[in-house]
């Protein structure tokens, strides 16, 4: 399936059947980033709330909840609190990575300071606690304590793995876990969880999530070598980065001594050339590895799907079939 055959898109078909929840989400978000005494909190938050993007992760909690059958309010909390968590380590990204723009447009760090985006990260951050408390549910509340400690986890890891030409891919897999896939699950499981299913159904949902979350973070780093101006990917920003992504860490494992110095001037020393992209993606081409990494975003897709098996038909569950193939529709 091509992404051009994608007439209508899986994330706008959810956010078409979800839109009465989502709007219900919406509201909730803006009344819990309010702030009686510090308006600098609504503002900062704002302006990465309302930038636009997919909220592909609140509409998987909608979705899960709806799928399994859940007619209660507190799917809308458990959103949100995606959402938040979400947006609070956007917060603390950008700080991180010291970026400057994101979705098109600056980063709160450069428009305030980045003093205001960790505080502000933090501030949602226990936000989100605060909506998940409110469900009265202790297993969401371990499911989401969670998955927060495990993005953490591997922002860490992340840090550490930087630019080490020894990182292997069971190392990358673990960062992707943890940066990406952790709270594609976290948002699939709540929405049983909320819903009442069995552990079956639950641990389906869960692994969805996880298969899903890897393959979109999979696609993403190999859009960095494929990309084009049409799939919105600055190609070779990962490399001028120095970011160890599968395709290069493939390479790596492969590499002749002269492509080992190329690795270790480029990546682990950071001393670039102008035409060091060029030759970093002729040397992946020619040991196969973006293909391989694409062929690995592929499987993890077709896992997401196979992982729906025991949850009963149901309309949600074709969107959320079709959202597999759409992530990785962008580089077949």
């Amino acid at each position: 399936m091509s992404f051009d055959n994608f007439a209508t898109k899986p994330h706008e078909r959810l956010a078409e059947t979800l839109a009465e929840e989502m709007d219900a989400v919406n509201a909730l978000i803006r009344d819990r980033m309010a702030s009686e005494h510090a308006p600098r909190i609504p503002e900062v938050t704002a302006h990465l709330i309302e930038a636009g993007g997919k909220r592909l992760r609140p509409m998987m909690t909608l979705a899960a909840a709806k799928m399994c059958g859940y007619d209660g309010p507190y799917h809308v909390h458990l959103a949100a609190t995606v959402e938040f968590i979400h947006t609070a380590t956007l917060l603390h990204d950008d700080v991180v990575d010291e970026s400057s723009q994101r979705r098109g447009r600056p980063t709160a760090n450069l428009l305030w300071d980045n003093t205001s985006s960790v505080l502000v990260g933090d501030y949602l951050f226990a936000r989100s606690f605060q909506l998940m408390v409110e469900t009265g549910s202790l297993r969401v509340l371990d499911i989401l304590a969670n998955a927060s400690a495990t993005i953490a986890e591997g922002e860490v890891l992340q840090l550490t793995a930087a630019s080490n030409l020894s990182t292997t891919e069971a190392i990358y897999l673990q960062v992707v876990r943890g940066k990406t896939a952790a709270l594609f699950s976290a948002a699939m499981e709540v929405g049983g969880v909320i819903a009442g299913v069995d552990e079956d159904r639950v641990k389906a949902l869960y692994d969805y999530g996880d298969a899903l979350g890897i393959a979109f973070q999979i696609v993403d780093d190999l859009l960095d070598y494929r990309g084009t101006d049409a799939t919105g990917k600055n190609v070779g920003d990962d490399f001028r980065e120095r970011k160890l992504t599968l395709p290069v860490i493939k390479a790596i494992a492969l590499a002749d001594a002269d492509e080992r110095a190329f690795w270790e001037r480029t990546i682990a020393k950071g001393k670039q050339y102008d035409d060091d992209l060029e030759t970093a993606i002729a040397i992946l081409e020619r040991h196969g590895t973006l293909e391989t990494t694409r062929l690995e975003a592929l499987s993890w897709a077709a896992q997401a799907k196979d992982a729906l098996a025991p949850l009963p038909d149901h309309p949600i569950k074709g969107m959320l079939l079709d959202l597999a193939d759409y992530v990785v529709a962008r580089v077949r």
